[in-house]
């Protein structure tokens, strides 16, 4: 699993401007079944969106964002070993 955790690096104003086009974008990712669950940061100064699949695949798409394309975030990938989550047994 990846974190994928955006900055702005431009003001809300500037990344209203590309909102739409980006949530085009998320829904891409979530059509494809890469991404998991997506939001804002708060305060608004961002985002974090929980994605799985390949490195490649997450970097190429990120990659692919109208917020990176145009210099509005800058994104961090934290990949994730997931060992447990809520309501199911936990592996070694």
């Amino acid at each position: 699993m990846f974190i994928l955790s955006l900055t702005y690096l431009k003001g809300t104003e500037e990344a209203d401007q590309y909102m739409q086009p980006h949530l085009d974008w998320l829904q891409a990712g979530y059509e494809r079944g890469l991404f998991l669950a997506s939001g804002r940061k708060v305060p608004r100064t961002g985002g974090v969106i929980f994605a799985h699949g390949g490195r490649a695949d997450i970097e190429a798409l990120v990659a692919a964002d109208p917020f990176t394309l145009h210099g509005v975030c800058t994104y961090e990938i934290t990949e994730v070993a997931v060992t447990r989550v809520a309501g199911a047994a936990s592996t070694p």
